[in-house]
């Protein structure tokens, strides 16, 4: 699978574009804020329905404007398919395949599959547990469409226990229906953690296996999912949590206070990992999820790389080019400040590259 051609309006620091693309791989560079990230993030658009930064799809839409639109033409089994996002401001969304509008965005998730790698991924290490259980369920959705629908109903139904619960303060709370909520959320968490735990023993395995080439077997790293229905059942935990929930007037228990526990050499990464264990642990992240959608889907994602040759030392960064020289990876976009940084790191390795320059939101292919 391959991106052939991108078209954007009025999308971000965009006033319009049109490009080609090579099905290796392809380098935009320019100085900051020019609008390299802002063209990966078009292309995440495509893939997944929304900005890998920016949950507010109108604060996508170029300043001055009342609309964007986003274009992409992809090719997969010998197939084209034309993606369309377009977003006039205060109306909905809409997505197009082939012409052809989506009922529902959940019905384009894992279509065309892609992973991206950003300086921002360290929030996977610093930031809460939401971070890390959205990173799993965004693996496993775009190769489970069951799966999405699951974490919806579920997110849906604990909207719902924690209004009554909310409701009940200073009244009766009404059991009749927090057994029916109870019900619905046993069912759905239960199978929701059951899909994680599969998901988990094959992804650690390819976690295991890229940290261990990237860093050269420098160190050991360990990635262990935490979940209280591994060790209780979910009706049990919420049984003994009713009153702490009630007190806080939320469901204190679940498969939504899952995490993932990261470690160094048997230390947690967090507090004692240095920055270069920090960068290759998520780095080692991305490539496993890559790994994983291509043997689940029988094609290679989509990988876009932002910045991270100036994140990481040459150790790691010829680690990665073999990888690419070896053709592990399908297309990939990479964005950097200095083009002959680029073009000397990859004289080492035989692919086919393509050249683009950004400037001030306008661009050129120059190799």
């Amino acid at each position: 699978m391959w991106l052939t051609e991108l078209s954007l309006l009025n999308f971000k620091n965009y006033d319009e574009l049109i490009a080609e693309f090579s099905p290796t791989v392809n380098v935009f560079y320019g100085h900051n804020g020019a609008g390299k990230t802002n063209l990966l993030d078009a292309v995440h658009y495509l893939s997944l329905c929304k900005s890998y930064f920016n949950p507010i799809d109108s604060q996508q839409v170029k300043q001055g404007q009342e609309f964007f639109m986003i274009q992409g033409r992809f090719e997969k089994n010998d197939q084209e398919d034309v993606i369309v996002c377009s977003l006039k401001r205060n109306q909905k969304k809409k997505f197009q395949r082939n012409k052809k509008d989506y009922t529902r965005l959940a019905d384009h998730i894992g279509l065309f599959p892609l992973v991206m790698v950003t300086p921002n991924d360290s929030s996977l290490i610093m930031e809460g547990s939401e971070e890390r259980r959205k990173f799993v369920d965004n693996v496993i959705s775009q190769t489970n469409s069951a799966y999405l629908d699951l974490l919806i109903t579920y997110n849906k139904v604990l909207q719902n226990r924690n209004s009554l619960l909310k409701q009940a303060r200073g009244v009766r709370l009404d059991e009749a229906l927090l057994t029916i909520y109870n019900e619905q959320l046993i069912d759905l968490g239960e199978r929701i953690h059951k899909e994680r735990k599969r998901f988990m023993k094959l992804f650690i395995k390819l976690f295991d296996r890229h940290y261990s080439f990237l860093t050269n077997d420098a160190e050991d790293a360990g990635l262990h999912y935490e979940s209280q229905l591994n060790t209780d059942s979910f009706e049990n935990l919420l049984s003994k949590s009713l009153e702490k929930d009630m007190l806080l007037e939320r469901t204190t228990t679940g498969i939504h206070k899952d995490d993932l526990i990261f470690s160094v050499n048997g230390m947690p990464l967090k507090k004692f990992g240095s920055q270069g264990q920090q960068k290759s642990f998520v780095i080692a992240l991305k490539l496993a999820q890559y790994t994983f959608l291509t043997q689940e889907k029988g094609f290679k994602p989509l990988l876009l790389l932002d910045d991270i040759f100036d994140k990481i030392d040459m150790l790691r960064i010829k680690r990665l080019l073999i990888m690419i020289s070896e053709d592990e990876f399908g297309q990939i976009f990479i964005t950097h400040t200095n083009k002959e940084r680029i073009e000397e790191l990859f004289e080492s390795i035989s692919v086919d590259l393509r050249t683009f320059e950004i400037e001030k939101g306008t661009l050129k292919k120059v190799g």
